[in-house]
């Protein structure tokens, strides 16, 4: 496939089992992706969303920090990785929706020739879609409409922009606290890694149960549960860990996202409740 041709490329992707549990469009329940962008200040939520990302900001006013640290990692893990580690693709899952510093931004601004296959399964965000792909002329940008527990279906339509002969970036950026542990998110993870080469990375940032628990954070986060489809499952250090197994840990290894190579010391303090690394398949 050519460069113009992938920069063009949306996508549907989902096996049939998590096609069927997958919510319709319905503007009426608050979804983590419009939420997220209420928080970051974005216009392109509806009242249910505000009025959970409002409940949750009432119980714990820190949240919305927490979110945009978050923003924050995933734009230093990019720099690093299309950076020092020369990484030139990027599996981008769970994108949400368009905001700045996005993962295709980030590393064309270092190396103009890569390439970035972002997934979701937001309505919302496949009509963004569009934004998405807009791409350096070097490079290549994508698009699939899949869903996370259908790792096999991501990994043969990214395979239409992403050589994985050579090194990937695998990023799973505040997604897995999304999928509970009856979906068996080590499965997914476990396929994606093992389908990418030696020189191949994984990201995470995920919500904590032992960064910080607080009755008013877990306040915000019992509210959220009943306002958003989605469920958050809240996991410890040792349990994010557990998704790197037999992975080289890069420094600073497995820590707070502020605390993943800031770039200032008042960076580093501030507030947030997410774990975060990165891992190289050797």
């Amino acid at each position: 496939m050519t460069t113009d041709e992938t920069s063009a490329t949306a996508q549907h992707s989902t096996s049939k089992g998590v096609q069927e549990e997958r919510p319709t469009f319905d503007t009426s329940v608050a979804h983590i992706a419009r939420v997220y962008d209420y928080w970051l200040g974005g216009k392109d939520n509806y009242a249910a969303d505000r009025k959970a990302g409002d409940a949750a900001l009432q119980a714990y006013p820190y949240i919305a920090a927490g979110v945009r640290a978050n923003r924050a990692f995933l734009a230093r893990v990019v720099r690093y990785l299309a950076g020092e580690a020369g990484i030139r693709q990027f599996l981008d899952i769970g994108t949400g929706i368009p905001t700045a510093n996005n993962t295709h931004e980030v590393a064309q601004a270092i190396a103009p020739d890569c390439r970035v296959v972002y997934v979701d399964n937001d309505p919302i965000v496949l009509a963004h879609a569009r934004a998405l792909l807009t791409t350096s002329p070097e490079g290549a940008t994508a698009y699939l409409d899949a869903d996370f527990r259908a790792a096999d279906d991501i990994l043969a339509g990214a395979g239409q922009t992403l050589d994985f002969s050579q090194p990937v970036a695998i990023m799973l950026i505040a997604i897995l606290h999304l999928v509970g542990d009856d979906a068996d998110p080590h499965r997914a993870v476990t396929t994606l890694v093992d389908a990418v080469p030696p020189g191949s990375c994984l990201a995470i940032s995920h919500l904590s149960s032992d960064i910080e628990a607080s009755a008013a954070r877990s306040e915000a986060h019992d509210r959220l549960r009943h306002l958003m489809h989605e469920k958050q499952t809240l996991r410890s250090r040792d349990e994010v860990a557990s998704f790197f197994t037999g992975l080289e840990m890069v420094e600073p290894g497995l820590v707070r996202i502020p605390e993943w190579r800031p770039d200032t010391q008042a960076e580093a303090k501030s507030r947030s409740a997410l774990w975060g690394g990165v891992g190289r398949k050797r």
